[in-house]
């Protein structure tokens, strides 16, 4: 399946962003995702800087998920990856397995964040597998399928992302200050 964008441009400067649906249902049309289109609401809001989103979809599986994220950091050249679904206990739930598959480095932190965020409202976000690694200078975040669950995720871990797309070398991005502080350490 070939990725589209938004926000197109030809310059190669601009930070590409991509937005990794895992679902069996909507890879094969079943029903209009819903998830890609939070992902991509909330970088709208919380991004500052130029970007290009890069969309792609595809069924559940290690296998799928490995592939997608290969040929986003490979081939796409993206410098952020966010997927979503795929992150609970079901059996076909197998996207942080797919994800292992490809980084280099497992960042715990992601996914213990937003853990501890999404209890606070859902008793049952204990299930949830959501981890997050690091393949070259692309960074990736396994986020959870719900909507609602997204925004209060991506809200929790956003402020750490920009700077480490710094320390991978990866293209910059600035978050918006409405949004909430961006770290970065001084000088």
């Amino acid at each position: 399946m070939k990725a589209t964008r938004t926000r197109v441009s030809q310059d190669k400067d601009l930070t590409r962003i991509g937005i990794l649906v895992i679902s069996d249902r909507a890879s094969r049309g079943e029903y209009s995702d819903q998830s890609g289109k939070a992902i991509n609401e909330f970088l709208s809001r919380a991004v500052a800087s130029n970007w290009i989103a890069v969309f792609k979809i595809v069924p559940d599986g290690a296998a799928s998920v490995a592939q997608g994220l290969i040929e986003m950091c490979d081939s796409e050249d993206c410098d952020l990856i966010l997927t979503t679904g795929g992150t609970g206990p079901a059996p076909r739930d197998e996207t942080p397995e797919g994800t292992r598959l490809v980084i280099t480095r497992e960042l715990h932190g992601f996914g213990e964040l937003m853990r501890r965020v999404s209890l606070k409202d859902v008793p049952t976000a204990i299930l949830s597998r959501q981890t997050a690694g690091t393949r070259g200078h692309c960074l990736i975040v396994n986020l959870p399928g719900r909507p609602s669950a997204i925004d209060v995720c991506l809200s929790s871990v956003f402020p750490a992302i920009p700077y480490c797309l710094d320390l991978l070398g990866a293209r910059a991005i600035e978050m918006n200050p409405d949004m909430g502080k961006t770290f970065r350490p001084s000088a």
